[in-house]
């Protein structure tokens, strides 16, 4: 007797009229469609939940990045005859040309760092001004070209430039004077007192990362050494490079440029624990929303066991026309991973659109919530940002059908070794 090829047509027909076929007439269409929901929702929910995390992973890096050095350069000298170090750098100029020339290294800006109050009126703000130059300034690409910004950065030497969350909370905008506030200010006989100096706000920009914008000032390099009496002198060396992620390997030839007493701060350093949070984060929700699948499979295997016991009068006649156990098996195999296909394609295409669409969804949610639902002084963004990758939606879609076929076997295994005889007996 010939044998038929697997998977046959006639396979795929009785499958497609099992799957469509209504109570009454020995078809569980209810469960059929609770375990296509359950695996579109789950995917969907995998999906979405991934890209959410890639996205909010890149939009944090981004900001790192574009808004802060990569590698920080320091150099703690100890002061002879004393237990005191001196933090700063007085050969700058010399030291960050040679960082500049070194492979990998796109820019090395001088850099006087301090930490005071600006203040209008009656309002106050802590502040952390970056004492820089205008060339320099305008090589950070999240300040040269922020979110939003107001002014003109070209006019960074009249004055200063603020981050949009300074101006908020100081309610000032540009063209308006600002008071900077030093305690270690003016030497005098008397002791030390505070330095007070108004400058005029000539920019305003939004990084993305709150805090960045609530705390950061920028201020023309020379007017930051008086202002924090470094004559001639910077804290660090702010350094960006091609490639950050590989700004290791850059390292060494940063520390013999610098010399003796010479330190180093990465922005892996900086931001590393916080990375490896998310990275711990995406790791269990990527198990977490698997047994989500699972459970969703599981669906199919009950609808599946239901589906044989009220087809066992067809299987047993099935078998007796001469179908063989193989047949029976791809059967109700094509029923139950017909279902995760299905659901798995569906799960896809709502993941994706969620993805694409995530702006309006999310406004439309913090309407509805009367506002409010994402804080960006907790999450450090402002707004939910998700990315599409290839490799997770690959994932989803493997981990889906993987399960969703694999779980279909089980039941199916059952129907072809059911005895035609036992299914024809009481019949």
């Amino acid at each position: 007797m010939a044998r038929t090829a697997p998977f046959a047509k006639f396979e795929w027909m009785i499958a497609w009229r099992y799957i469509r076929a209504k109570r009454a007439e020995g078809g569980v269409s209810i469960m059929t469609w609770i375990s296509l929901v359950g695996v579109t929702l789950a995917v969907f929910a995998l999906i979405a939940t991934l890209a959410v995390r890639s996205g909010f992973r890149a939009e944090f890096v981004d900001t790192i990045l574009g808004s802060n050095a990569h590698v920080t350069v320091y150099k703690r000298t100890p002061i002879e005859g004393t237990n005191q170090m001196l933090s700063t750098i007085s050969d700058y100029d010399a030291l960050a040309t040679e960082i500049g020339q070194i492979e990998g290294v796109i820019r090395a800006a001088p850099l006087v760092r301090g930490q005071v109050m600006a203040n209008r009126g009656n309002r106050n703000a802590g502040i952390e001004v970056y004492g820089i130059t205008l060339d320099n300034l305008k090589t950070i690409p999240r300040i040269a070209d922020p979110i939003e910004g107001a002014g003109s950065i070209d006019r960074f030497y009249d004055g200063i430039a603020i981050g949009s969350g300074v101006a908020r909370e100081l309610g000032i905008s540009v063209g308006e004077k600002v008071k900077v506030i030093s305690p270690n200010g003016v030497r005098t006989a008397m002791g030390t007192s505070p330095r007070v100096n108004a400058y005029e706000v000539v920019y305003i920009f939004t990084a993305g990362r709150y805090d960045i914008d609530k705390t950061r000032v920028y201020m023309p390099l020379a007017e930051a050494q008086l202002f924090f009496n470094r004559d001639g002198l910077v804290d660090e060396i702010e350094v960006m490079v091609e490639v950050p992620d590989e700004v290791d390997t850059v390292l060494p030839d940063l520390l013999d440029a610098g010399g003796d007493h010479t330190l180093v701060w990465t922005w892996r350093d900086s931001a590393g624990s916080f990375l490896r949070a998310l990275t711990v984060e995406d790791n269990v929700m990527f198990i977490i929303l698997s047994i989500l699948v699972l459970i969703a499979s599981m669906n199919i295997i009950s609808g599946l066991i239901m589906l044989v016991k009220n087809k066992g009068r067809d299987i047993g006649i099935l078998r007796t026309m001469g179908l063989t156990e193989g047949s029976i098996l791809r059967i109700f195999f094509i029923c139950g991973a017909g279902i995760g296909t299905i659901g798995t394609i569906l799960g896809v295409i709502l993941g994706c659109l969620f993805a694409l669409y995530i702006d309006p969804i999310f406004s439309f949610v913090n309407y509805v919530a009367g506002g409010g639902v994402w804080d960006p002084s907790i999450r450090g963004i402002y707004e939910l940002p998700a990315q599409l990758r290839l490799n997770d939606v690959l994932s989803s879609i493997a981990l889906s059908l993987g399960l969703s076929w694999i779980v279909t076997i089980f039941p199916a295994r059952r129907a072809a070794r059911m005895n035609p005889v036992e299914a024809l007996r009481y019949e």
